[in-house]
């Protein structure tokens, strides 16, 4: 009999220790959600101070400005983050169009100045979700993607208007 009671007594903390351990885990895996969400928030920020130093150090001093609101996770923060980026007729250079591109999605693609306007190709296949990223970052700087199979690219003028 108290053989049969020691089996049960010890498998009952088996079973309890299973189940914090299930709990740990959850924990670790939400953990995870998360640094994942705050890396991607620090990358977009770094894009952003990037294109602020950018516009800063390029524009003219008496400039207008235009307001760039990005949200936040309400989670975090009730209110989004806010930027004020200079807007004037500029010439952009291959380093400032770099710089627009956080240091992964650059080693990826090639630029090159071509007349009125830098061409981006891409040094390697992107995948759909690099794709959009840069396509999203193209379209901020007032480019597009010009679709030409093998020689597909995208262009932005170095002349904001």
């Amino acid at each position: 009999m108290r053989l049969k009671y020691l089996e049960l007594n010890g498998m009952f903390r088996m079973s309890a220790d299973k189940e914090k351990l299930s709990q740990l885990v959850e924990k670790i895996d939400e953990l995870l959600s998360v640094l994942k969400d705050v890396s991607e928030d620090l990358k977009t920020i770094s894009a952003s101070v990037k294109s602020l130093a950018v516009s800063q150090i390029t524009s003219k001093p008496s400039a207008p400005t235009v307001s760039v609101k990005t949200p936040t996770p309400s989670s975090r923060s009730a209110s989004p983050t806010s930027l004020e980026i200079p807007v004037g007729d500029k010439s952009q250079s291959v380093e400032d169009l770099r710089m627009m591109f956080p240091e992964d999605l650059d080693k990826m693609l090639s630029f090159e100045e071509k007349g009125d306007y830098v061409i981006i190709k891409p040094k390697q296949f992107l995948g759909s979700e690099n794709f959009a990223k840069i396509a999203s970052t193209v379209r901020g700087m007032g480019g597009e993607y010009i679709s030409a199979g093998r020689d597909s690219h995208f262009r932005v003028y170095k002349k904001k208007p």
